[in-house]
């Protein structure tokens, strides 16, 4: 802890630094218990200047500038915090303190503190309580279209029995999905967008853009599903009176619009609108049940009527058990009510696992109720009353003294649990408060998913995962209404109206409920198993089992319902999925999917230690010495076409200077450096060192790169322009040439790649000022040759000298890639004229048997010539410069000249080393004469000796590679095998 000198302080408040005993903070946009109060704080002690900022300095009795812990240090969910909100930066506690003037509020008339006067301050947002925003909901949304106007029909169906377990299964798949959410809602602080943001932040944003399309789709259906219910019960009213618009079904379609227009304009009056009337609905939902006998039913004999009604009795299409099933599904939907506008709630419970307990109890109980007083059919005619024991009369009614069995025969009766929807009305004591329940129920559960879905849609188009649907994100007023969404849901609930069936529409909605609430389970228990320290719900009944197999059954259920309709659902989701996968959108939630990908990598990298090495599954590991990525965009790309889906690339930067002074460079430019490498689609890593010298940086490199099997094997750099003429700089020599053969010593291979337009691109970036980090990621990507397509062209290796076939390999990957795939690959390698057919044939068979596809090769059979005189002179023209010219010296004086120019070259050497530069002359004559209009050229470089000048080694790269047009590659492996022709 960084102390400073004890002063003497007057009184004041210094909020955060005096008392730890309060360590919680109050919401977002509230006042934290360690908010500076008006008048005091820390103008009051004496400040110090710290990162742009006045820090107090006092804490539990002594003068520090560390703070105790607040809410507001965390209130930032990507870990970075306003160091005027209170905690000091790390510099702020490491360097050296400076004093800095004192400065009051007064200094600055101007300025004034948050809820001083002169300030407006903003509109608070309509926030809802438990009762008002999630008891209600669920409630109306659980007890409504369905209870009271499909479970008698479905009991009289399937059978009491079996409608018990389609509630059961129904209350199941409801029960686990509600503890999960629970769970999600609880591992931090939920806002605007309901499921679709709780799946987005906990499991990433490809299954979280799909469950948010799927659930919006799946609320804007329940709003025409409720609607249809509310419209059937006034056409069934109009029915009864003979007062009908049109007919049966088209009243059901103009009730229907008209009532979701009402509902829209209630919806665009505001949440606070909406929530009255879903209270004022609310009301009507607990109807006294009376079991009186009704036209055909008998009190004193309930027993018979449910003993027939126990077992089921399908009739129909949709008489069988999971059609059925579909039907009640979404009765049991209503649990997310709460969570559907989570923006808008003060409290964090967004669902409550207690109703689901008592949602079955209603149901199995209401169930009781209405199938032990109402037989199946009935004709609702009182001349079809008969005495007791008439002949011709079938079925329990008749012991009523009742006799349906004309139009049972027929089944044309009209009233009955298999006739008649409005059997609740029948069964109660005063039917029109059951009507008016049902009014109520329908309305309300068709407000609430108006609201619902605009709401997740929009919160979905805001994070922008999808093209298109943008325009739906903007929100209005003080709870941004997202008025669009209301327009959209409006329109797909319309479409849906006309259908006029709710026995049709229901089923739709079911699949697509069951579909997100496999993927809400799939998550949770995706989350739990990453072992993400970001997962700490606080939901204590919540099972990771119970999750997974909460998506099982979902899943399960799904195909026995409609097995082509799951198939849609699931390849829409997998669409969705793999769009947002392709896309890669710029977003960070900290989400369980990137926790899955560490665990991954991290138990994939720690198994790969396991494995023993072997030349089949040898890859070409690379770590690159690019400097910044950007300046150096064809060496990126070279690499990265023959790694990429392939092996590792790193690409390397030394920072030369004194550690303090570059390290904040490192901080600050390494996240642009690997933007630009996402941007340009290079699948590599980049990582930096801060060294003295560029030599020391290599060899950190070299030595530190990669994760235990994920290391680099091949070092590969630029070839310097005029680097045999700037040996000092040059850092060719401390990778090929002894005693400082530093990536052989750690058996690294070396590629070298010399372009004759250069391949530092730096000078045009920072003419345009493309510099600094908030724009090198996004600065115009400059065009490279490994970036078109090579055409026709050939691929020219010449295979020298046997380094393990390195030479061999890295051209054979290239040649596989799109871009290179139409080059014809040649091999060229030395020989003598007398033996040229033998030769090649030995050639053509040793790759044959390394099965690269290679088929022609040349001989080179005058590799040994002598040099034309004007090359050989150039050559003697470029090492003059650094030659010692020492002649007949001796051994002392001419160590004594080279001590302080240690790359000069003696007479000696040049005499010593004369075939060696002779070759590399003939070398570049025949690299010119052969491979003038190459794509590309390989050739396997020289290796100097111990005591070989540095500066006439970089002479013999530079005459090898001179006045070449095409990109020339110096490859040298490190003489261990990296192809066979072994099985094993």
């Amino acid at each position: 802890m960084a102390e400073l000198p004890i002063v003497e302080l007057p009184p004041a408040r210094c909020s955060g630094r005096f008392t730890i005993s309060t360590l919680l903070g109050t919401e977002e946009g509230g006042r934290g218990p360690y908010a500076p109060a008006e008048g005091s704080g820390c103008d009051s002690t004496q400040p110090t200047q710290l990162s742009g900022s006045t820090l107090c300095t006092r804490t539990f009795g002594y003068n520090t500038v560390d703070v105790v812990p607040a809410y507001d240090h965390y209130a930032n969910s990507k870990g970075v915090v306003d160091t005027r909100k209170g905690r000091p930066s790390l510099a702020d506690l490491h360097s050296i303190l400076k004093e800095g003037p004192r400065r009051r509020k007064r200094d600055n008339p101007t300025e004034e503190a948050p809820g001083e006067p002169g300030t407006d301050p903003a509109p608070e947002p309509v926030r809802f309580g438990w009762v008002k925003g999630v008891m209600i909901r669920c409630m109306l949304n659980i007890w409504g279209v369905i209870l009271y106007l499909r479970l008698p029909w479905i009991t009289a169906q399937a059978g009491i029995a079996l409608t018990w377990l389609i509630i059961l299964m129904s209350v199941t798949v409801t029960t686990i999905t509600g503890l999960s959410i629970s769970a999600i809602s609880t591992n931090g602080k939920v806002k605007s967008g309901g499921t679709y943001f709780l799946i987005s932040r906990s499991l990433g944003p490809e299954l979280g853009g799909s469950i948010g399309l799927i659930f919006a789709f799946a609320n804007a259906v329940a709003v025409a599903m409720h609607t249809v219910g509310f419209a059937e019960t006034v056409r069934d009213l109009l029915q009864e009176h003979n007062s009908l618009i049109v007919d049966p079904t088209n009243d059901i379609r103009i009730i229907g619009v008209v009532t979701v227009t009402v509902l829209l304009g209630i919806s665009l009056a505001g949440m606070e609108w909406e929530a009255k009337v879903t209270l004022t609905s609310a009301t009507h939902l607990f109807p006294w049940v009376d079991k009186s006998p009704k036209c055909f039913s008998s009190a004193s004999s309930p027993a018979d009527i449910f003993a027939q009604n126990f077992v089921p009795n399908w009739r129909g299409p949709e008489g069988s058990f999971f059609s059925l099933f579909s039907i009640f599904f979404p009765s049991a939907t209503g649990i997310l009510a709460g969570a559907n506008i989570s923006g808008d709630l003060k409290v964090r419970l967004i669902t409550e696992p207690a109703f689901l307990r008592d949602e079955a109890l209603f149901f199995l109980g209401l169930l009781f109720s209405s199938s032990a007083c109402v037989v199946r059919d009935a004709s609702g005619s009182l001349n079809d009353s008969v005495a007791l024991g008439s002949p011709g009369c079938e079925g329990l009614a008749c012991a009523f003294g009742w006799n349906f069995t004309a139009c049972a025969q027929r089944q044309s009766c009209r009233y009955g649990l298999s006739n008649y929807y409005q059997v609740m009305s029948m069964v109660s004591g005063f039917g029109p408060l059951i009507t008016a329940g049902i009014f109520g129920a329908t309305l309300s559960s068709a407000l609430a998913c108006l609201v619902s879905a605009p709401k997740v849609f929009q919160c979905l188009c805001r994070d922008q995962l999808y093209p298109l649907i943008g325009f739906f994100g903007k929100g209005y007023g003080r709870n941004s209404e997202p008025i669009r969404g209301y327009m959209l849901t409006y329109v797909i609930a319309v479409g849906f109206i006309l259908i006029a069936e709710l026995n049709a529409i229901a089923p739709i909605i079911s699949n697509f409920f069951l579909c997100s609430y496999a993927l809400i389970n799939f998550s949770c228990f995706h989350a739990s198993i990453t072992n993400s320290p970001g997962w700490r719900p606080s939901f204590r009944y919540y099972s990771k089992w119970a999750a997974l197999f909460g998506a099982a059954i979902s899943v399960v259920i799904m195909f026995l319902l409609t097995w082509w309709a799951a198939l849609i659902a699931f390849g829409i989701v997998i669409f969705l999925l793999g769009y947002v996968l392709y896309k890669k959108p710029d977003v960070n939630w900290g989400s369980s999917m990137q926790a899955s990908s560490y665990n991954m990598a991290l138990n994939y990298s720690v198994g790969l230690s396991e494995v023993d090495e072997h030349i089949k599954n040898y890859r070409p590991q690379c770590l690159v010495l690019t400097g910044p990525p950007s300046f150096r965009p064809a060496l990126v790309d070279f690499v990265g076409t023959f790694t990429k889906n392939l092996s590792l690339m790193l690409c390397g930067n030394v920072l030369i200077g004194p550690r303090k002074q570059k390290m904040p460079e490192s901080r600050l430019m390494a996240d642009g450096h690997t933007k630009w490498l996402m941007k340009r689609k290079i699948k590599a890593f980049y990582t930096d060192v801060v060294a003295e010298n560029l030599r020391s940086g290599v060899q950190m490199l070299i030595q530190a790169a990669g994760l235990g099997k994920m290391r680099p094997n091949i070092l590969v750099l630029g070839y310097k322009r005029n680097c045999a003429t700037q040996h000092e700089t040059a850092t060719v020599n401390l990778i090929l040439l002894p005693p400082s053969s530093d990536a052989f010593d750690f058996k690294y291979g070396v590629c070298l790649i010399r372009m004759k337009e250069g391949l530092n691109v730096s000078r045009v970036l920072q003419a345009h000022g493309k510099l600094d980090p908030t724009t090198l990621a996004s600065a115009q990507q400059a065009s490279t040759i490994f970036q078109s397509e090579q055409g026709k062209k050939t691929i020219d290796i010449y295979w020298l000298f046997d380094d393990g076939g390195l030479t061999l390999l890295i051209p054979y990957l290239l040649g596989r890639k799109k871009r290179w795939g139409k080059c014809k690959i040649r091999v060229f390698v030395g020989g003598q004229i007398n033996r040229m057919d033998e030769e090649r044939k030995v050639i053509v068979s040793l790759l044959s048997k390394f099965r690269l596809g290679f088929h022609e090769v040349h001989i080179l059979p005058d590799i040994n010539e002598k040099p034309r005189p004007e090359h050989i002179k150039r050559f003697d023209d470029l090492i003059a410069p650094f030659r010692l010219n020492d002649g007949f010296k001796d051994v002392a004086m001419v160590n004594e000249m080279r001590q302080g120019c240690p790359w000069k070259i003696s007479d000696e050497e040049v005499d010593k080393n004369r075939v060696k530069s002779l070759r590399q002359v003939r070398l570049n004559e025949i690299l010119l004469d052969y491979s003038r209009d190459a794509a590309l050229i390989a050739i396997t470089p020289p290796v100097g000796r111990k005591g070989c000048p540095s500066s006439l080694y970089m002479a013999w790269l530079e005459t090898l590679s001179q006045d070449l047009r095409p990109p020339i590659i110096l490859i040298r492996g490190n003489q261990e095998n990296v192809l066979t022709f072994y099985c094993q």
